[in-house]
């Protein structure tokens, strides 16, 4: 699984001209399965995101995560993530996950996240969202459970 991470002083995300999710403090996630990944993967990649320190300590030094903060997070699927843009001038999708284990996969990281960690809120898996935040610091990291 990929996931792209953003820190984040609030975000939001948008369905037509309703507001589905919103968060204060915490970690904006998009989030994208690839073929051949398991509930392995989302449990690894869950674990790795709660606990990765990127926010600031009382030494301005990133060593904190955002369970240590009491942070938030606001999920989002975007399967463009895992484009194959090697060549060309059109990303291939080939390596996502077809849709049916995409949505599959993205429910349940959002239910293993909600066990652990209060203040989830979604995007919506096939849905066209618009999604607003407020990069803090700017902060941003690719985190993919295939790369060693």
């Amino acid at each position: 699984m990929i996931s792209l991470l953003q820190r984040v002083c609030e975000a939001s995300v948008t369905v037509g001209n309703q507001e589905i999710g919103r968060i204060g403090k915490g970690l904006l996630i998009l989030l994208c399965a690839e073929k051949n990944d398991t509930e392995k993967e989302a449990d690894m990649l869950l674990n790795r995101l709660l606990g990765y320190r990127v926010f600031s300590d009382e030494n301005d030094k990133m060593n904190l995560s955002v369970t240590a903060i009491g942070g938030e997070l606001l999920i989002v699927p975007q399967f463009t993530l895992a484009a194959d843009t090697k060549s060309g001038t059109r990303p291939s999708f080939s390596p996502a996950a077809p849709p049916d284990i995409g949505k599959k996969l993205f429910d349940y990281f959002v239910a293993q996240a909600k066990g652990k960690l209060p203040g989830i809120q979604t995007g919506q898996f096939g849905a066209d969202m618009k999604v607003s935040l407020t990069n803090d610091g700017p902060v941003t990291f690719w985190l993919d459970t295939s790369r060693k």
